[in-house]
């Protein structure tokens, strides 16, 4: 689980502002919305498309030698 130290003097909204986008980054938020329901098969097969796209995408572009 991520961890945010607030600092002496910051403000608690930066502070949740840092938070946030580690849970982001680590894909934690999406996990959780993603089990708050149901997925059928047919969702499931297209996220798991678009997720493959954005990494060969990702791929792609930082291997560009």
């Amino acid at each position: 689980m991520p961890e945010v130290i607030v600092r002496k003097g910051e403000p608690i909204d930066r502070a949740l502002k840092r938070l946030k986008s580690k849970l982001d980054n680590e894909g934690i938020l999406d996990e959780v919305r993603r089990l708050r329901a149901f997925e059928t098969p047919v969702q499931r097969v297209k996220r798991k498309a678009k997720l493959n796209a954005k990494k060969a995408k990702a791929k792609q572009r930082y291997n560009l030698h």
